[in-house]
């Protein structure tokens, strides 16, 4: 009795740390288009549109990348 196929582990781990490594590699683009520095906006300075752009932004891509291993 096998239950676990290491094959579809595999497919599954390699899948993820794709999609990890393409989500924090659009993170430093994001930040590096953007004419402010995220993090200084949203923590120092407070300002909760930043952070509600940059929230949906992630969040957008974040199921672009879900959806990539169909």
């Amino acid at each position: 009795m096998d239950f676990i196929d290491f094959k579809v582990l595999a497919n599954a781990a390699v899948f993820s740390l794709v999609g990890i490594a393409i989500f924090i590699l659009a993170a430093f683009v994001f930040e590096w288009v953007t004419p402010f520095k995220l993090w200084k906006e949203i923590v120092d300075n407070k300002n909760v549109a930043v952070a509600i752009v940059a929230g949906c932004a992630f969040l957008g891509l974040a199921i672009i990348v879900a959806s990539a291993h169909g």
